[in-house]
């Protein structure tokens, strides 16, 4: 099932709005999982809702999806929204996005890479970000660093 594409199918591109979910992925270190994306930029393993899907289940899903990963217990660091989540891809389509990032470190299995959609995944420390981490993704990532900064 592919409810965006349906949806794209019906209006084209124009503007809609969409839910998702992205997960920051703990380690023992302290360091979270991000994905080299194919499109080049750095992101977190996440994506966009399906139908009947709770954004809780849109999380474990695309995180299995996109890294092998199963996700446990999660916890909601924030709810994105508004106009600074506009985006016109470069094939015309445009969407606000509406994104819960959530936070664990319940996580388990073999960490496998999902070729379509990343080149490659891998943890980092939390100030060492890698260049090319989408401003999209630093504003998801930048509540749990300061709520660690706290601690």
């Amino acid at each position: 099932m592919n409810y965006v594409k349906d949806l794209r199918k019906l209006v084209g591109t124009l503007p809609l709005i969409l839910p998702g979910a992205v997960v920051i992925i703990v380690n023992d270190q302290h360091e979270v999982l991000l994905q080299h994306r194919t499109d080049g930029g750095w992101g977190l393993p996440g994506g966009l809702m399906e139908l009947g899907e709770s954004l809780e289940e849109t999380a474990r899903r695309e995180v299995k999806e996109e890294t092998g990963l199963e996700v446990g217990e999660l916890t909601l660091v924030n709810i994105f929204s508004g106009q600074d989540y506009y985006f016109k891809v470069s094939n015309g389509d445009e969407l606000y996005s509406v994104t819960a990032v959530y936070v664990t470190k319940d996580v388990s299995g073999k960490m496998e890479v999902d070729e379509s959609e990343s080149v490659s995944v891998q943890f980092f420390k939390l100030n060492e970000l890698p260049h090319g981490l989408t401003d999209e993704y630093k504003r998801y990532i930048m509540p749990y660093i300061q709520s660690e900064v706290r601690t």
